[in-house]
């Protein structure tokens, strides 16, 4: 909204609001803005929250410092998400489709969320929102990024023209400063289901490749396959951040820190500079997601201050679920998906701690009668929280696991 307004002070050559076209300077008041918002709102919405009764309901299941959590106001999320859409709508460039694709996955996600906190909260209904209504919620959101990266002609990626020898096309600067003209390479913005494979020397993949046999008419039916991936991508990940908010401070954390290499990627693939040198996928207009994900990083740090052991609030459903699919199509949007397993490992680890577990326990009650776990509990942080561990111990070495996960997803960049 402000983008406009500086734009419009800058035709008329208003002093300093040039400022406003720097990505880093919208940047870094999203970040300012959602973090002063999430802290002044969230002490009074909790205190609306408690007011209104909607607190946590708890099952004993054991866990020590479990029953000390009932009561705790719920749906807290609604703090994160006024934090992230305020300040994007303010600083963002809302023509811009990234943006736009953003804010549809942060509010469409929140609703489903907010659906399954109010069933449990106001309809005591511990069940909540059913499973398979939550999951047409995450299928309907990637089934609307799939179509629109398909169908806008804004979402494009830049790549160099490939000359039938297999090099690079050149063409020469004649206006150089240099005596001798100076080759640069020719490039062109097309639409293509490529994304990134980390480790990898020629580290771009293209989707139409699972479906070669398919000859002349793979590419076309390479958007099918790309459209189904994302679909389950956005799925896995917002049920694995689901997952995850188990702990005080453990979903908000690891997503903060998730939050911030997803920033720093999206800043490096927008860039024509820094992708050139780092020679990784440039995708044109992707810088405004960085003034997106500094409002995420604000809000989910400013949440902290409120959800961090012993919490004041938890996030609930309404949190964890957009979360989860913020940061899935938010990598998806800068062609790093793949990505994914090692930047949100914390996530998949327990979401496959859920999946061993249930499935060991399906497998042995057939085999010998009687149902057997490799976990004390799943998902993998209330096993360590049986095993004696403090939950303060336990978010914080969470946390450790998720730096160093997201340090080796930068180091893909350069280690190919």
């Amino acid at each position: 909204m402000l983008h406009f307004l500086f734009d419009w002070l800058q035709s008329i050559d208003f002093p300093g609001a040039g400022v406003f076209q720097f990505i880093t300077f919208r940047s870094s008041m999203a970040v300012i803005t959602s973090l002063a918002i999430s802290l002044l709102v969230g002490k009074r919405t909790i205190n609306y929250l408690q007011k209104q009764q909607i607190g946590e309901v708890v099952r004993d299941l054991g866990l020590e410092g479990q029953l000390r959590k009932k009561g705790t106001p719920t749906m807290g999320g609604i703090i994160i998400l006024a934090s992230i859409i305020i300040p994007t709508i303010l600083f963002g460039n809302l023509q811009n489709v990234y943006v736009r694709i953003m804010l549809m996955t942060t509010v469409w996600l929140g609703i489903v969320g907010f659906a399954d906190d109010y069933i449990k909260t106001f309809k005591k209904d511990k069940e909540g929102l059913s499973g398979r209504l939550k999951i047409l919620g995450q299928v309907v959101v990637g089934l609307l990024v799939g179509l629109t990266m398909y169908l806008s002609d804004d979402i494009v990626v830049r790549e160099r023209v490939i000359l039938d020898n297999g090099e690079y096309k050149t063409e020469m600067v004649q206006d150089a400063p240099e005596e001798a003209p100076s080759p640069v390479f020719v490039t062109r913005d097309v639409k293509e289901t490529i994304t990134t494979i980390p480790f990898l020397k020629d580290n771009e993949f293209d989707y139409s490749r699972i479906v070669w046999f398919l000859g002349d008419r793979a590419e076309q039916w390479g958007w099918v396959v790309f459209v189904l991936f994302i679909i389950l991508i956005v799925t896995a990940v917002s049920n694995g951040a689901n997952m995850t908010d188990g702990l005080d401070g453990l979903a908000t954390g690891t997503s903060t820190i998730i939050g911030i290499t997803l920033g720093i990627l999206a800043y490096l693939s927008g860039n024509i500079i820094y992708s050139e040198y780092l020679n990784i996928m440039y995708i044109p207009n992707t810088g405004e997601l960085v003034i997106f994900m500094s409002a995420f990083v604000g809000a989910t740090i400013g949440f902290l201050w409120y959800n961090s052991y012993p919490a004041q609030v938890f996030m609930g459903d309404t949190g964890s679920l957009s979360l989860g699919g913020i940061i899935a199509v938010y990598a998806i949007l800068i062609r790093k998906e793949l990505l994914i397993p090692i930047l949100c490992g914390v996530f998949f680890i327990e979401s496959l701690s859920v999946l061993i577990q249930v499935g060991y326990f399906k497998y042995t009650k057939r085999k010998y009668g009687e149902g057997r776990r490799v976990f004390k509990m799943a998902p993998l942080h209330h096993h360590y929280q049986l095993k004696g561990y403090p939950e303060a111990k336990i978010v914080t070495r969470f946390w450790i696991v998720g730096i160093f996960l997201a340090v080796i997803a930068v180091l893909t960049l350069k280690v190919r």
